[in-house]
């Protein structure tokens, strides 16, 4: 009789796959379950169906790849990895409409996609950048738990990885969305079943301790149970002992990583780009951008570049958080008003930085890679601007109703106290003012309209008026005396004036950078100014404009604004007195008083001259004494060993100054021949100027100890010799210096002496025979002070 194996025929086959298939479910399960959660902060669905490609994927490469050996299934799936991942990355690219290539956008990608996945704006949209590592890490998860779980049959184990990468996904998410109940409760789940399973096919058929002798199996059986309530027994101490603490912290909110991930910065130029409107005014003929209008956008159209809400008393910033966003950014809340969309393809010519304009409030970019900041609807390109960027840009602009400003009230409270901030150290001036316009207008749109005329009926718009909003500057712009400079501006003082007098009436201001255009074609410089706005409860952010008219002839300010009058004095008339009476200061500059209070011409040259010459002299001489010090504490301080060590520090210094330096591989004697013979040519180089400028050959001297071998002694070899006691020399201080670094110790305070006097002459007499102009730098030298010893 001849019967069949099980394994060849067909019942056992499906019934050993059927066993088998709960563990890589598990772990589909487990490591698609993170892209249903982290996916909860991303727009669209995109991400979820990517990670949860990635998860099947990879156990299933790992499946398909158990015959092979262990060490060809990573390359094998990790190649399956790069596929799937330029897939999805090609996709994203295209659903984003980024332009460039599919391995130029991954080589991006690879490169920023940690930093702007933890500073894009939620909700988060898929591109490149922000689903590179996310797929990434699925895949290796995926792959890492098959191979443990299902090769080396470690099922708990290999249920680690997609635990990390769960609790990665969490932490990821943080507080950007609702808590994560129903995928936690799957995990959970799936985690029990991959278990129960793995262990009911490796579960061995029968009792394996039916075979043991009574005693032994009696004793396995205690230990199993002795195992398992020891197991229960720790279990439950810890849910009793951390289960408490566990359920105080339920309802905390989770910690966003985004607060330890810097947003993208700007420099000081965008930052404050007011200041840049007294420049662009300068070069009216710059072109900065073109503009195509592909909707209807009006006749005259604002294209925003950036909103300053932050002032500090000297300059006004955008004080923005900037978050990376895709190509659709969040749309708020609109006001009551009509709303207009305006599409434009903008390109950038002779723009710089990192702001990008875009007319209020935009909702779409594409062809630019941008961050974006809600609070503001500020737009910048993190990579700066270049010229022929072209991106497209559709924006919602708000209208607001003019029929609720007369009776619109502002808001007030912790929301808009960033743009009701009124800094320390306003001008008094100032203050009067803002008191003056409001006294009269109760009504907040009153208020502001009455600040609008004002500027626009008093001042004069000027190319050539120096930047500056700090308030010394708008004191002078609107206090100013007019034949001095004052009471004219360009659009930013006027801007930055009414928002601070706004500020300083109770209204809620900002100032706003941007473009003026008039159809297509290109934006200049000359389009370039600033305006102000104000805002109402229920209408939004209003803009103002108080430029005067082209044609208006400026009311001086004077005649609507005046100081008020001085108390008179008390009726008693007071005892003369000898000390003189302080004249009362006038806030307002009036013209021509006549009155010259400043100092006279001789004493303004006097205290241009002579405060430059004390400075320079009190400096001279601080380095004269610091020099002094320095040379007492050389030649008087310490052992004679350190006092010998000094005296040679003070010779080489000589040398320094003298142009001479030591080399530092000469011997001690060496420098004493090499001291000598710059003494000696530096003295006939003064002879030589004494003779009429003919120099004075210098003699070679005639070393008093030893041969005059080594590289001294190589120099002088060619020279005719003079004797030694014409000319003073360190040579004994060089013996001295031999002694203290081969007999330390041994030194007395007399040679210390020698050494102080030997040195002491041989500076002076190296001094003497420089020029004179050397001879006086020659003590106030700062050089000695800062060489390194």
């Amino acid at each position: 009789m001849v019967t069949s194996r099980p394994s060849a025929g067909g019942g056992a086959g499906p019934t050993r796959w059927l066993r088998a298939a709960p563990t890589p479910l598990a772990l589909v399960v487990l490591v698609g379950l993170p892209g249903v959660v982290l996916g909860r902060m991303y727009a669209g669905h995109l991400l979820t169906w990517l990670m949860v490609g990635a998860a099947v994927g990879s156990v299933l490469v790992s499946v398909v790849a158990r015959r092979l050996r262990s060490w060809l299934v990573a390359p094998v799936s990790v190649a399956a990895m790069v596929g799937w991942t330029l897939f999805g990355l090609h996709l994203a690219a295209r659903r984003a409409a980024l332009p460039g290539g599919v391995l130029e956008v991954a080589a991006d990608a690879a490169r920023n996609g940690i930093p702007r996945l933890l500073t894009a704006l939620i909700p988060v949209e898929p591109t490149p950048d922000t689903v590179l590592v996310p797929l990434v890490a699925t895949w290796l998860a995926g792959l890492t738990g098959a191979e443990v779980a299902l090769r080396a049959g470690r099922s708990l184990l290999g249920f680690l990885p997609p635990a990390l990468l769960y609790a990665g996904a969490l932490y990821v998410v943080g507080p950007n969305a609702d808590p994560a109940l129903w995928p936690s409760v799957a995990f959970a789940a799936a985690v029990a079943l991959g278990l129960v399973a793995s262990g009911a096919r490796e579960a061995p058929a029968g009792d394996p301790a039916a075979a043991l002798p009574p005693a032994v199996r009696v004793a396995v059986r205690v230990r199993l149970v002795a195992g398992g309530a020891a197991g229960v027994a720790v279990v439950v101490g810890l849910a009793a002992l951390l289960g408490p603490a566990l359920a105080a912290r339920v309802e905390d909110r989770p910690v966003d990583p985004r607060r330890y991930v810097e947003p993208p910065r700007v420099e000081s130029l965008d930052e404050n780009p007011l200041i840049r409107i007294s420049g662009w005014a300068l070069h009216p003929e710059q072109e900065l951008l073109a503009v195509t209008t592909l909707a209807p956008a009006g006749a005259q159209t604002r294209i925003r570049l950036a909103v300053l809400s932050d002032y500090d008393g000297v300059t006004w910033r955008v004080g923005a958080t900037y978050r990376n966003a895709g190509r659709i950014l969040p749309a708020a809340e609109p006001g009551p008003g009509a709303v207009d969309t305006v599409r434009q393809e903008i390109t950038v010519s002779g723009l710089t930085g990192r702001l990008l304009p875009a007319v209020a409030t935009p909702r779409e970019v594409t062809g630019a890679r941008v961050a974006y900041d809600p609070a503001t609807g500020t737009l910048i390109r993190p990579e700066g601007l270049t010229p022929g960027l072209r991106y497209t840009v559709t924006s919602a602009r708000e209208q607001p109703d003019v029929n609720l400003l007369a009776t619109a009230d502002v808001p007030a409270g912790e929301e808009v106290a960033r743009v009701l901030r009124v800094p320390d150290g306003t001008p008094e001036p100032l203050r009067r003012l803002a008191a003056q316009l409001a006294e009269d207008n109760g009504a907040p749109y009153a208020r502001a309209a009455a600040i609008e005329r004002f500027l626009a009926e008093h001042y004069r718009m000027v190319a050539d008026a120096p930047s500056g909003h700090a308030y010394p500057n708008l004191n002078f712009f609107l206090f100013g005396p007019r034949n001095g400079g004052g009471q004219r501006g360009t659009s930013e003082q006027f801007a930055a004036a009414f928002a601070v007098l706004g500020r300083l009436s109770g209204l809620p201001t900002r100032v706003v950078v941007g473009f003026s255009t008039r159809g297509d074609g290109p934006v200049r410089a000359a389009d370039a100014f600033a305006w102000p706005e104000v805002l109402f409860s229920g209408v939004g952010w209003v803009p103002f404009d108080p430029l005067p008219r082209p044609d208006a002839q400026p009311r001086p300010v004077e005649e609507d604004f005046r100081p008020p009058k001085e108390e008179p004095p008390p009726t008693e008339v007071p005892e003369p007195s000898l000390e003189p009476t302080a004249t009362p200061s006038v806030a307002v500059s009036t013209e021509g008083d006549g009155v010259d209070r400043g100092l006279s011409a001789a004493a303004l040259t006097v205290l241009a001259v002579g405060v430059p010459l004390l400075l320079v002299g009190a400096l001279l001489g601080v380095l004269a004494g610091m020099r002094r010090a320095q040379t007492r504490a050389r030649l008087g301080r310490g052992d004679p060993t350190d006092r010998v060590a000094g005296a040679w520090r003070h010779v080489t210094d000589a040398l320094r100054l003298a142009g001479r330096p030591v080399d530092g591989d000469l011997a001690a004697t060496e420098v004493a021949l090499h001291a000598r013979q710059v003494l000696v040519e530096a003295r006939a180089a003064r002879a030589g100027r004494r003779t009429g400028g003919a120099e004075v050959p210098a003699p070679a001297v005639e070393p008093t100890r030893g041969g005059g071998g080594g590289a001294a002694g190589v120099l002088l070899a060619a020279a005719p010799t003079l004797p030694a006691a014409a000319t003073p020399g360190v040579e004994e201080l060089a013996g001295l210096l031999n002694q203290a670094a081969f007999a330390p110790g041994m030194l007395t305070v007399a040679q210390a002496d020698r050494a102080t006097t030997e040195a002491t002459a041989y500076v002076a007499a190296l001094r003497a025979a420089r020029p004179w102009w050397r001879r006086l730098v020659w003590s106030v030298h700062p050089a000695p002070l800062r060489w390194r010893r």
